[in-house]
């Protein structure tokens, strides 16, 4: 229970409060289970006091002095906590919903099992902070500080982080679902904000679902102007057919790896068309994406050309690459697109998918040993 005494001398006022705590700084303060709800303690000089318990919801505490503090179970909803120094503070199961922890210092914090729905954590300090198991429901984390802080195995539904400083040390099984829901967890808080976007975005989910079954990507070398015009053309022509094409140019410059950025929009597409007419076109780049995505890739080139030696290997150990179709000018590309690139391509994406949904065959060890 909370020192009478101390009781009665904060409510007095916080000057006189802050004027005996330096007097007497090495004094014990318990206030624990006291009632300050809606109270103005700003700037109050609360460091390493005994709050377990305490009321304080919608109390203003800014820039109050919570240093090494113990909140344990405190009820802080709705409190107003902008630039407050938590650093070290023991806020274990403490209830701060809908608080405002704008800008506030809680490095070295005990955050476990707290909750945090709805609060504004902007700005704030969480370094090594721990928030395991915390309530995290719509809060926002934006340009906090989290490096080396943990926040295993707490509840994230609906969270909003940008700008994080720092990595996380910890952040597994965090739960992206809204109480009473089965439980969807992932190990990445930035991953959890993009699911849930996922699964509760009808807009965005048809995005997604428009890129994975509609966008086409072009490979090719498509800087100069006679295979520009190719590019134009069956670019438009895949327009026609309700196809998204997406173009990757071997020649322009690029700040990121050929490699990597293929792989990321291949691993978007519907199917992919290869033009290997020139050598150039990369091969080492196919050779690291076919072996990884079981989509369609179409390769096409030019008569008179002829691909690289490596596109027999990759066809005959892939069945996914089809075959190479010649085109001898861009009218004859036009004509065979729908029913020798497209449709094929389409066939392919089929049986793809119809042998990812089939069930793997087992074969009964005691059955073998009664034929013997």
């Amino acid at each position: 229970m909370a020192n009478a005494e101390q009781l009665a001398l904060l409510k007095q006022g916080i000057d006189g409060w802050n004027d005996w705590r330096k007097k007497e700084p090495n004094q014990i303060i318990d206030l624990s289970e006291a009632d300050f709800n809606e109270a103005k303690l700003m700037g109050a000089n609360l460091r390493r006091a005994n709050l377990s318990g305490i009321l304080l919801r919608e109390a203003q505490l800014i820039f109050a002095d919570l240093i090494e503090a113990n909140l344990t179970g405190a009820n802080l909803i709705g409190a107003q906590l902008q630039t407050a120094f938590l650093t070290r503070a023991n806020l274990t199961g403490a209830n701060l919903n809908g608080a405002n922890l704008t800008a506030a210092y809680l490095d070295g914090a005990n955050l476990t099992k707290a909750r945090l729905t709805a609060v504004s954590l902007t700005g704030a300090n969480l370094r090594e902070a721990n928030l395991s198991e915390a309530d995290l429901s719509g809060s926002h984390l934006l340009g906090s500080n989290i490096n080396n802080a943990r926040i295993s195995k707490s509840k994230v539904y609906g969270i909003n982080v940008w700008d994080l400083v720092g990595e996380f040390k910890e952040q597994k099984d965090l739960v992206i679902t809204p109480e009473g829901n089965s439980p969807i967890t992932v190990d990445n808080v930035k991953v959890a904000q993009f699911i849930y976007l996922i699964l509760n975005n009808k807009e965005i989910r048809d995005v997604i679902n428009s890129l994975t079954s509609k966008t086409v990507l072009i490979l090719g070398r498509f800087a100069i102007p006679e295979r520009k015009v190719i590019l134009d053309r069956l670019r438009d022509k895949l327009r026609e057919h309700d196809l998204l094409p997406i173009v990757f140019d071997f020649d322009r410059p690029i700040d990121k790896d050929f490699t990597e950025t293929i792989k990321t929009l291949a691993g978007i597409s519907y199917f992919v068309i290869a033009d290997v007419t020139n050598p150039k076109s990369s091969p080492l780049e196919l050779q690291a994406t076919i072996p990884d995505y079981q989509i369609p890739f179409v390769p096409i080139i030019q008569e008179g050309e002829h691909p690289f030696a490596m596109m027999v290997d990759l066809q005959n150990k892939y069945n996914w690459v089809l075959d190479t179709i010649s085109y001898d000018s861009v009218e004859t590309l036009i004509h065979i697109l729908k029913p020798h690139i497209i449709e094929p391509a389409v066939k392919k994406r089929a049986e793809l998918r119809s042998m990812k949904t089939t069930e793997p065959t087992i074969i009964s060890g005691r059955e073998l040993l009664n034929k013997k």
